[in-house]
């Protein structure tokens, strides 16, 4: 499944702790935005291990899983590419 994930967190402290387990589920697109090819499995642990770092209070994190026939109609505007469905990340 294709999951664009983003996040907003408020702790400068615990921000890079987010970012590098990120890394090792999708590619960085923008600043705190990942698009992740993950399997239902991956999808719910990375869940899991987030809510251990994150201050459900105030931080946030989204992740919009997106279909098939919606990754056809991804517009990109500048620089960059859409993560393809050959690339798996295990954390």
């Amino acid at each position: 499944m294709f999951f664009l994930v983003s996040y907003d967190i408020c702790d400068p402290k615990r921000l890079p702790k987010v970012a590098k387990l990120m890394e090792g589920y999708g590619v960085r697109v923008q600043y705190s935005v990942f698009e992740c090819i993950l399997t239902e499995r991956q999808y719910q642990e990375l869940q899991r291990r987030l809510k251990r770092l994150i201050r459900v209070e105030t931080d946030s994190v989204r992740f919009y899983r997106l279909c098939d026939s919606c990754q056809g109609e991804i517009t990109i505007m500048g620089q960059g590419t859409i993560s393809g469905n050959e690339l798996y990340f295990i954390a």
